[in-house]
């Protein structure tokens, strides 16, 4: 009985740090708005205040030593680091040019496209669930998009999609990379990956100048550690901790909660509000990625962005 309880006490306690992590992940965009920094300048002080923080808690909360890894390894996590990055610039620009309720969205088509992807990546089937799936979230794109049901957007609006597809696609490339490097320990994975999305973007800060662009206040310092150690951090610590007490499938389902977030942000601070031709994309979108998750895989999400 003593073992039961402990056991539903953890499993509780599981959820509530995977909750607590997706909640705040959902409110990235509004912060984002508020920071006066390029894209690239902005993920570069995310990898590099996230694996900072990141390190401090694993070195403060776990007593194990860090890992030697094969180079062919490292070199994997290396790259996939610097993908990590363009992720997020990607992300970043889409919540500059659309709404944060339609960026995110337009970011969820991730596991539509690794969907797609596994009979290549993963040697899966395709069953028709998943070909239904498939193709419903493809509506509930076209719906979010704004092409169907509503008047001609603004050019901005449609680059927007564009950069959260984008921003889709390279977070499916994080995901399939971090499937294929197995055996090394989570958090020891994350650190790396978000020094390496720091350092891939310092080349390309250089030559834009964009390091230029930083003036240093209290408010802008204040919303980097925010997005730094919360945002990036204390997710990952969260997240990472919450995936022994949960099975994969719950975890898959909850992530949900983050556009869910998203959108009810935004339409709470920005005032941003969607279409009833939006609304139904939503639904098709996250309706049609929980339907998919609604049975074994051969793959898992071992990185949160």
């Amino acid at each position: 009985m003593d073992a039961n309880k402990k056991n539903d006490k953890d499993t509780k306690k599981s959820h509530f740090m995977l909750i607590s992590a997706l909640i705040i992940v959902g409110t990235i965009g509004i912060f984002r708005r508020y920071i006066p920094l390029s894209s690239a300048l902005l993920a570069f002080f995310r990898g590099l205040i996230g694996s900072v923080s990141l390190f401090i808690f694993i070195k403060l909360r776990r007593t194990g030593r860090w890992q030697s890894i094969e180079p062919k390894k490292l070199v994997g996590l290396i790259v996939n680091g610097a993908f990590l990055g363009i992720n997020w610039i990607l992300l970043f620009e889409a919540y500059n040019y659309t709404t944060i309720a339609k960026a995110t969205l337009c970011y969820y088509m991730q596991p539509t496209i690794i969907l797609l992807l596994s009979p290549l990546v993963f040697k899966e089937k395709l069953t028709v669930k998943k070909v239904i799936c498939a193709l419903v979230a493809l509506a509930g794109m076209v719906f979010v998009s704004g092409v169907i049901g509503e008047e001609a957007r603004q050019a901005n609006d449609f680059k927007g999609v564009l950069f959260g597809l984008g921003a889709a696609c390279f977070y499916s490339l994080v995901i399939i990379l971090n499937k294929k490097i197995s055996d090394v320990d989570a958090y020891q994975k994350t650190i790396i990956q978000l020094v390496s999305s720091a350092v891939a973007l310092i080349p390309y800060l250089l030559v834009t100048g964009g390091f230029k662009d930083v003036v240093f206040n209290v408010n802008l310092v204040l919303l980097l550690l925010v997005v730094g150690i919360i945002h990036t951090g204390v997710v990952y610590a969260l997240y990472f901790g919450s995936m022994s007490g949960l099975k994969a499938q719950t975890i898959s389902t909850l992530s949900y909660i983050d556009p869910v977030v998203a959108m009810i942000m935004s339409a709470l601070i920005l005032g941003e509000t969607m279409t009833v031709w939006g609304v139904i994309g939503a639904v098709l979108i996250i309706g049609s990625a929980i339907v998919s998750e609604l049975e074994p895989k051969l793959y898992k999400s071992q990185f949160y962005c």
